[in-house]
């Protein structure tokens, strides 16, 4: 597999003035889509609930390219680019695509694992979540921290 793709559908409230996505729909679209990837992994919301961690972001940036509007047919490839050795840190690349496999935009999140309890950084990385990481699709330009 070289990434996670999903289709995307739009709806009216996803639209600026402008009657193309507005900015902050990009954001959740990749939110949920990582989501959608770590309970696929078995990195479940339940899980994570009962292990008592989650991730967190450290920086989440959006490079806009081509304007995107509502019947547009976009397509979301996700791939991790960063990953430390005992995966507590990570970043993760979302590029958007039309049917022309034209990029429209990239999200780049960093993040890590937060221990639920304690409010800081899980020490040490859940297994799960090494194991997750580790299925993930690495992007061409992937690094190992």
């Amino acid at each position: 597999m070289t990434s996670f793709s999903k289709e995307l559908s739009f709806r009216w409230s996803d639209l600026d003035p402008n009657f193309h996505v507005r900015h902050s729909a990009y954001y959740d679209f990749g939110a949920q889509h990582r989501i959608e990837i770590l309970e696929s992994l078995g990195l479940t919301m339940k899980v994570m609930q009962t292990q008592s961690f989650g991730p967190i972001l450290f920086r989440e940036e959006c490079v806009f390219r081509k304007e995107i509007k509502l019947s547009d047919k976009i397509f979301m490839h996700t791939k991790t680019s960063k990953v430390n050795a005992d995966a507590s840190r990570w970043s993760i690349v979302h590029e958007f695509l039309n049917e022309d496999n034209k990029l429209c935009a990239t999200i780049t999140v960093d993040g890590a694992w937060m221990d639920t309890k304690l409010r800081k950084l899980a020490s040490p990385t859940p297994e799960i979540a090494i194991e997750a990481l580790s299925i993930f699709p690495k992007s061409d330009d992937f690094v190992s921290l």
